[in-house]
């Protein structure tokens, strides 16, 4: 299949909301990444969600650079400082087939975005012999009209969705529109898949998790989410990932309201609001997972 949208055109990038139009076959764009992909680590993950980590893992590829600059970024060394490795749409889908090997219950492509045409290759190539569901892991700040794009590609979409409040989402992410577009966003991914499919396993096979981290002194904030995913998205349309796991990394240190972990009494306060609301459908995370050791290793495993 050949693409001609566009969007995918790396010489005045508008891959992403912030539709900064660099040229990225010669600089950086927004994002921190040219237009040769780059990733920082390929595995099996046990650490996520029961129906997409199953018994044997989530094969996981981690993409260098983000479209966000979230101060409180887990995966900041791969996000934000530029770890990675280059490599060709070839080298990727050889690696997508040999974590299917390997036993993978799916592919997980995790801030894939800003490398879309790629990345569009690498399935493209790997298609015949990819027989396992594609998961399109991100932030929540894209573009519905990318969405579209992957359309014939992923088979579940799993985006956060971290804030209501703009001026939270300014101050903490650099975007203040993000409400605004991952609202839009979601919409279109759970327009494109439907309602959550499972297999005789119970493993999601289509479908549409929505993340939100709860974070400290935000309850308001998790409140407001809560309500309009209640109010605007059918019933049953969507899981709900409620995650506790909220650690300060990064350059949380210069925001003294979040420079601490989250309390017992704020993530279950969001919880007993999401049950009331009868958001039932979905996952709450244990506290324990607040913790570093959550984060895998950004040391090229799987790229070789």
């Amino acid at each position: 299949m050949k693409w001609d949208n566009s969007l995918l055109d790396m010489t005045s990038c508008r891959l992403c909301p912030r539709n900064c139009g660099a040229d990225r076959t010669k600089r950086r764009g927004y994002c921190g990444e040219k237009a040769v992909l780059r990733c920082a680590r390929a595995a099996l993950h046990h650490w996520e969600e029961p129906c997409i980590s199953g018994t044997r893992g989530s094969g996981t590829v981690f993409f260098s650079g983000c479209n966000l600059r979230c101060c409180f970024c887990q995966n900041y060394k791969i996000s934000q400082e530029g770890t990675g490795k280059e490599l060709s749409p070839e080298n990727l889908a050889d690696i997508f087939l040999r974590l299917q090997e390997q036993g993978a219950h799916n592919i997980n492509l995790v801030t894939a975005g800003h490398f879309l045409p790629a990345v569009l290759k690498a399935l493209e190539l790997a298609k015949p012999r990819l027989h396992i569901p594609v998961v399109y892991n991100c932030g929540g700040y894209e573009k519905p009209e990318v969405i579209e794009i992957l359309k014939d590609y992923v088979d579940i979409y799993l985006p956060d969705l971290k804030y209501f409040d703009p001026v939270l989402s300014a101050r903490y992410s650099g975007a203040g529109d993000y409400f605004s577009v991952a609202s839009r966003a979601i919409a279109a991914m759970i327009s494109q898949t439907g309602n959550p499919v499972f297999d005789e396993e119970g493993l999601l096979k289509k479908g549409v998790i929505i993340r939100h981290m709860v974070l400290p002194g935000s309850r308001k904030d998790s409140s407001a989410i809560l309500h309009w995913l209640k109010d605007n998205l059918p019933e049953g349309s969507f899981l709900l990932s409620l995650l506790s796991q909220y650690t300060p990394f990064y350059k949380s240190s210069q925001y003294p309201e979040i420079n601490r972990r989250l309390t017992t009494y704020e993530y279950n306060k969001v919880l007993e609001e999401a049950i009331s609301l009868g958001l039932t459908q979905g996952f709450m995370q244990e506290k324990s997972s607040a913790k570093e050791e959550y984060t895998p290793p950004f040391n090229l495993e799987g790229l070789e």
